[in-house]
């Protein structure tokens, strides 16, 4: 009996295709079918596919291997095969669990006896409004002999006739409750919670996953068994168990999961390696990139180290860009995991140190797949294996190398960078408005949250109050009252958005107290500021704050490369007083040495970043 149930379940685990939630994806005009049941044997398709034949259009049967035979509707465009199966399944025509499918999943044609329809054109969608009503009826079918071939059993299957209601085909069982009972005692208590498993992934149970079929259980059966056409008795026979695992198994259909070991990172695991490949080894990563049409990525992880390099690849993973910000991040003494996910993937990261060796693997896949997902997950986290070996720190070494690149990954960038400055002892930030808009985080050089206080697009300035209290090295200390023209000015900022380490000096001259249009806010001036500088300090010679550098207005006009504009003092200090911020006045005087001036501005100036 055991050798039996194995074999079963191995053959439908053969032939199940995807599930209709997978079989979903894809464009509309993909040309797919509707397939509407399976048989086991050569005669009884023959025969069922007849019998279909006389209520439905397009019906054509295939050998699906394992020694199924699968029948279908089609084939049709998607958006129309989506139609007929949403009409035939409310008309109660074919059962309820019947899918889209593609045709990679058929092989040699057996009905209409000698038709190849896999080499024609597609069919058009039966109209639904001429759709008929007329159920098929399940009946009993011969078993092939030798005195009985295939057509013979065939012509005995009566033709479908109509009922006054139409009721949903009760499949046959394929053993008695007795047989049922006795095959389920035989199945071990893995075996159990699996289906336990499969019963709660369907939707259908939702107690502990123990192995003990109690009352919970069973209801969880009978409602499956009746929403897949089956006698609701509450006790799954061997082929409902295969078919109940089959549709759980059937997600991961196409996959290729297979044990890969990769000597050198010292790892062992199963693999979609339908989907992942491996590309190269870039310490402490061995990298495994996409080579089928899901997108999927998978790192494995392996250096030699302690606590200490677990905690810093756990800081330098939540910089990269194939760890999403949003999303949970747990760190214990001896491991960390990390979850990331945004509209386009969702990554799971999973380390630990043993011995020390720090080792661990990423998936990356596409967002919007969490059936298919969650399962792979689930299967590499059961089986990965440490190995002796530990990936070589050199490996690697001779890729090309980037300053944006971590071991071969992107690291994690802004939509946009500016310039601001500390104007109180809280931390509180002054920027130019660019920055602050259409961002769903912002942050301080890097990694200190902040929250928009006030922000006044006419005047291009935002206010940013960070998510904890700072203690700034330097504020600035405004000077309301503009030099005179043609006196030396300074703008501190990140030119290159962050590139360097730390704000860097711009010099010019005051060359009005009026913008090119006479504006009183602003103050023209002679300087060659790049994009990252906006929202910098303006400082005099005396290194007091005289305003902020803003963006250049927009229209159309192409200034001259040494135009730059900035906010005045006096603008500020009456949008920070609205917002509750009160600014420190100036008392500096003569000329401020360089030395000082570059420490108060690199105190003071931090980077702004605008993340999506």
């Amino acid at each position: 009996m055991t050798r039996f149930i194995s074999s079963l379940f191995a053959a439908l685990l053969s032939v199940l295709p995807l599930s209709a939630a997978l079989a979903q994806t894809g464009s509309p005009d993909e040309v797919v079918w509707v397939q509407i049941e399976a048989q086991p044997s050569l005669s009884q398709a023959t025969a069922r596919a007849q019998a279909y034949a006389a209520a439905l259009e397009d019906v054509n049967g295939f050998s699906i291997g394992g020694g199924w035979y699968g029948i279908a509707v089609g084939p049709y465009r998607r958006a129309d095969a989506e139609q007929v199966l949403r009409a035939y399944i409310r008309d109660r025509l074919v059962p309820r669990d019947s899918f889209i499918q593609l045709s990679s999943a058929f092989r040699q044609q057996f009905w209409p006896v000698g038709a190849n329809v896999l080499e024609l054109g597609v069919a058009d969608a039966p109209v639904e409004t001429e759709i008929t009503t007329t159920p098929i009826q399940q009946t009993e079918l011969l078993a092939p002999t030798e005195a009985a071939p295939t057509e013979t059993v065939a012509a005995q299957e009566p033709a479908p006739q109509p009922v006054t209601e139409a009721a949903p085909v009760i499949q046959p069982a394929d053993e008695t409750r007795a047989q049922a009972q006795r095959s389920e005692r035989d199945l071990s208590a893995d075996a159990r919670k699996e289906l336990q498993i499969a019963l709660q992934w369907a939707g259908y149970y939702d107690a502990a996953i123990d192995g003990a079929f109690g009352r919970g259980t069973r209801s969880s059966m009978a409602a499956w068994q009746e929403a897949n056409n089956f006698e609701p008795t509450g006790i799954l026979t061997t082929m409902q168990r295969a078919v109940l695992l089959g549709q759980y198994n059937a997600v991961l259909d196409g996959l290729g999961l297979q044990v890969v070991r990769n000597e050198e990172a010292g790892i062992e695991m199963v693999m979609p390696t339908a989907e992942v490949g491996f590309a190269r080894f870039e310490a402490p990563f061995a990298h495994y990139d996409s080579t089928g049409p899901i997108g999927a990525r998978l790192l494995l992880i392996s250096q030699a180290g302690d606590q200490n390099t677990l905690f810093g690849l756990y800081d330098i993973m939540q910089t990269l860009e194939i760890v999403p910000v949003d999303g949970p991040r747990s760190r214990k003494n001896n491991s960390f995991e990390l979850i990331g996910q945004n509209a386009q993937i969702i990554s799971e990261t999973q380390v630990s140190l043993q011995d020390g060796h720090v080792k661990g693997f990423t998936l990356v896949w596409p967002a919007g797949d969490e059936d298919r997902r969650t399962r792979v997950m689930a299967a590499l986290r059961d089986s990965f294996t440490r190995l002796p070996a530990v990936l070589d720190p050199a490996a690697g070494s001779n890729v090309e190398q980037a300053i944006d690149l971590v071991s071969g990954l992107q690291v994690r960038q802004p939509k946009l960078s500016r310039s601001g400055f500390f104007i109180d002892g809280a931390g509180t930030v002054l920027t130019t408005a660019e920055v602050a808009e259409s961002c769903s985080r912002l942050t301080l050089d890097g990694d200190t949250e902040a929250e928009v206080l006030t922000q006044d697009a006419g005047n291009g300035m935002a206010i940013l109050k960070p998510s904890s209290p700072l203690a700034p090295l330097a504020v600035a200390a405004f000077n309301l009252t503009p030099p005179r023209l043609q006196s030396e000015i300074s703008v501190a900022g990140y030119s290159y958005e962050g590139v360097l380490s730390a704000a860097t000096l711009t010099f010019g001259t005051l060359a009005d107290i009026r913008g090119l249009q006479g504006e009183e806010n602003l103050n023209r001036l002679s300087l060659r500021a790049q994009p990252g500088d906006a929202g910098g300090p303006v400082f005099d010679a005396s290194g007091n704050v005289m305003g902020m550098l803003i963006t250049p207005p927009a229209g159309g006009q192409q200034l001259p490369e040494d135009v730059s504009f900035a906010l005045d003092g006096a603008s500020i200090a009456a949008i920070a007083g609205q917002a509750g911020v009160q600014l420190t006045a100036a008392d500096r005087t003569g000329t401020a040495a360089p030395r000082d001036l570059r420490l108060a501005a690199q105190g003071m100036t931090v980077l702004v970043s605008c993340w999506e």
